[in-house]
């Protein structure tokens, strides 16, 4: 009689950090949609000089406040119209999106590398620097962010590279809170008293130790701050604080549009309707992110 035999199967290797963060993101369709749009709008920006029809500030005289093309009076050389000098709106908003996402970026980029370092400063050195940096921070907080912004580029001179400054400014309390708050709370974990314990250095107990079990809210945080950078810089651009004309970034072609909003409605529109989306978009994106990088939003 043949003995039994027992088959046992190896162990399996647990899943892969990044395959799990993308199950968690693609359960969320909003997310996913979102991403999508962003990248799309990423690849316009990169390829705008091959994907847009026409220059951003060629001017065709003779087609000046053209209507889209399937407007009578329209044509599809102009899909979306033209503006008041005869430019192409579609040309205009695919370079736009360089602008504008150049904008969130460089923002939410100069806002992170200080916030990480005020933040860190004010949980680990504690003391006078963390009253400063704190008091600081509710300083900059108590003003309206758009009121600072205004008066920050009415002082330095109104450009791209000061709305830049400008915006980095307002919104860099957010992330400074956000990282002191993450770094305080992983401060008092055991892993931190160990790595103390071993003689680690204040540098490398901050940023090698400390600050990787610090990313999730961060990122969280710099997603969802690139559209507001986006917002808060086009708004500088309508009220004329922002980029200057002929750049086409979509707060300066709203400011440039608005006497003609009964005339030509269409020039107008659009770029009205690239900052919706695309503000929406991370939004989209950021809400999802921070569904599938939360541990609690995952067990509920």
């Amino acid at each position: 009689m043949a003995a039994d035999v027992t088959v046992i199967s190896a162990p399996q290797a647990p899943p892969h950090p990044l395959a799990v963060f993308w199950h968690d993101l693609a359960r969320n369709r909003g997310a996913l949609l979102g991403l999508a749009v962003v990248v799309l709008i990423a690849l316009l920006a990169i390829f705008a000089d091959v994907v847009a029809p026409h220059a951003p500030a060629e001017q065709f005289r003779a087609h000046v406040l053209q209507p889209p093309a399937w407007v009578e009076g329209g044509s599809w050389a102009f899909p979306l119209g033209t503006d008041e000098v005869g430019r192409d709106i579609l040309s205009r908003l695919i370079y736009g999106a360089r602008y504008s996402l150049f904008i969130g970026i460089s923002v939410v980029a100069v806002a992170l590398v200080l916030g990480i370092s005020l933040g860190f400063a004010a949980a680990f050195v504690g003391g006078l620097v963390d009253v400063m940096i704190e008091r600081l921070m509710d300083l900059i907080m108590s003003v309206p962010s758009l009121v600072l912004a205004i008066v920050i580029v009415a002082i330095i001179g109104p450009s791209l590279t000061n709305t830049i400054i400008a915006v980095t400014i307002v919104y860099l309390p957010r992330y400074v809170r956000i990282v002191r708050a993450a770094a305080l709370s992983e401060k008092a974990k055991d892993y931190v008293t160990a790595a103390k314990t071993v003689g680690v250095g204040r540098w490398r107990l901050m940023f090698v130790t400390v600050l990787p079990n610090c990313v999730a809210p961060i990122i969280v945080q710099a997603t969802l701050g690139v559209s507001d950078a986006i917002l808060e810089a086009a708004a500088l651009g309508f009220l004329g604080l922002g980029a200057q004309p002929p750049t086409p970034e979509w707060g300066t072609m709203l400011a440039a549009a608005r006497e003609f909003l009964q005339r030509a409605p269409w020039v107008v529109t659009w770029p009205g309707l690239a900052i919706l989306v695309t503000v929406v978009s991370i939004n989209l994106f950021g809400d999802g992110l921070r569904d599938a990088l939360d541990p609690r939003l995952k067990r509920s």
